[in-house]
């Protein structure tokens, strides 16, 4: 008799994992669908308007009226609280509701800030625009609460895989950057199933995934790897001036100018000023190009100090867009830099620094080690588990996004549940 209530226990298991398991990835290949269009539809407004403005610099003139018109845009949909991917973070800790207005309104305001030359990014942009998606789907398919934070970390990895065509790395980073220290694996098959099904929706409507070729690496030897813990040191300490410079800059923002037309105009003017000044157009938009010249060895000395001062410029006063391709940028041309200067590869320092940076301003160390094999192959493997392991310790519990949860100690194997550091 006992034999067979195990029996029947376990045939009631199985068959409560396989309906789980068919419940997710059906909704998880949705989520890849819809928000994998939408993000694939989003990338490629963005490329279209990168490329008009690259033609047409004189558009950030207008940078100004852009700005006005972002603030306005917010007005008219009534939407006051915009904490940006904080929104989302807070959702998952079940501390906020995430509307599903962010969706147009975080789509339309990124494209006009890149169209007139705001020094933002794309991927933090396209985690707003996946979470509210996928929290509108989660209600629609009628969610309970739990399971509504697993949607969410859903439509992010989706959107985060579609835009940067990262599908691996995607797949951790929404269960990774929430908490530092535990991950919800529960989220495990709808983010990798939704990452994936939105990376191939993306590749095969032409949105090409980004990759980059190290022009030399060194052979992993004692005084290559002391040089890479070195860069690594300083991409810690950069990590850190990023995030203190962003929020520091927004504090006295908003202690200085409470309008937020007055806000956005001002720095807008501060921005066309500092362009005309430097002649260049490197600083607008996410700065891709730059990256890639970066990795290619080729780097303008004080190119890392002036896109933390144009990024913290652009997001602080309200434009729209994200943080994590200005800290590539931070960190590839950095890297680049220490290299030229330490007679090791400035290449193979440009990729390290890039995903060094990140790892230290997001807190997500599995998800820099994916995203550097995605990138940049297996060949370099050693000097960026390394150069992870040293920013993610070093960088403390300085973090881009303020409801981001410092569950576990970096230091010790402690509970600490704090928030990350502004």
């Amino acid at each position: 008799m006992k034999r067979k209530e195990m029996y029947k226990f376990y045939i009631r298991r199985l068959y409560h994992n396989i309906k789980l398991f068919l419940r997710w990835s059906i909704f998880s290949s949705v989520v890849g669908l819809v928000v994998g269009g939408f993000s694939t539809l989003f990338a490629y407004c963005l490329k279209e308007v990168t490329d008009f403005r690259t033609e047409r610099p004189e558009l950030i003139l207008f940078l100004p009226l852009a700005g006005v018109f972002i603030v306005f845009l917010y007005h008219v949909f009534r939407y006051k609280n915009d904490r940006g991917t904080n929104m989302v973070l807070s959702t998952i800790h079940a501390e906020t509701e995430l509307p599903f207005k962010m969706a147009p309104l975080i789509f339309i305001s990124t494209i006009v800030t890149h169209l007139f030359g705001g020094s933002a990014g794309r991927e933090g942009a396209a985690l707003q625009l996946g979470g509210s998606i996928g929290n509108q789907l989660g209600r629609w398919f009628h969610f309970d609460e739990k399971d509504r934070r697993i949607v969410v970390m859903c439509g992010m990895s989706a959107a985060f895989s579609a835009i940067f065509g990262t599908p691996i790395a995607a797949s951790i980073f929404a269960m990774e950057v929430v908490s530092v220290g535990v991950m919800y694996y529960a989220a495990l098959v709808p983010c990798v199933f939704a990452s994936l099904i939105a990376s191939k929706f993306a590749t095969n409507m032409g949105i090409a995934p980004s990759v980059f070729q190290i022009l030399h690496m060194p052979e992993f030897h004692f005084v290559p790897s002391v040089k890479i813990i070195l860069l690594a040191l300083c991409c810690a300490g950069l990590s850190v001036l990023f995030c203190v410079v962003l929020h520091s800059l927004g504090d006295i923002y908003y202690a200085k100018f409470k309008n937020p037309y007055v806000r956005i105009v001002f720095s807008s003017v501060i921005i066309v000023l500092l362009t005309a000044i430097l002649h260049t157009t490197d600083y607008m938009g996410a700065g891709v190009p730059v990256i890639a010249e970066a990795i290619k060895g080729n780097v303008r000395p004080e190119a890392f100090l002036l896109k933390i001062v144009f990024t913290a410029l652009t997001l602080e006063a309200g434009f729209k867009g994200g943080e994590i391709v200005p800290s590539f940028f931070v960190g590839a041309t950095f890297g680049c830099l220490f290299g030229q200067i330490m007679g090791i590869s400035p290449s193979l320092c440009a990729a390290v620094g890039m995903v060094a940076v990140f790892c230290g301003v997001t807190n997500c160390p599995i998800t820099s080690m994916l995203i550097a094999f995605e990138l940049f192959g297996y060949e370099g493997v050693p000097y960026f588990l390394i150069a992870i392991s040293v920013s993610y310790l070093m960088s403390g519990y300085y973090g881009l996004y303020h409801d981001q949860t410092i569950v576990y100690s970096k230091y010790k194997t402690e509970y600490i549940n704090r928030k990350a550091q502004e």
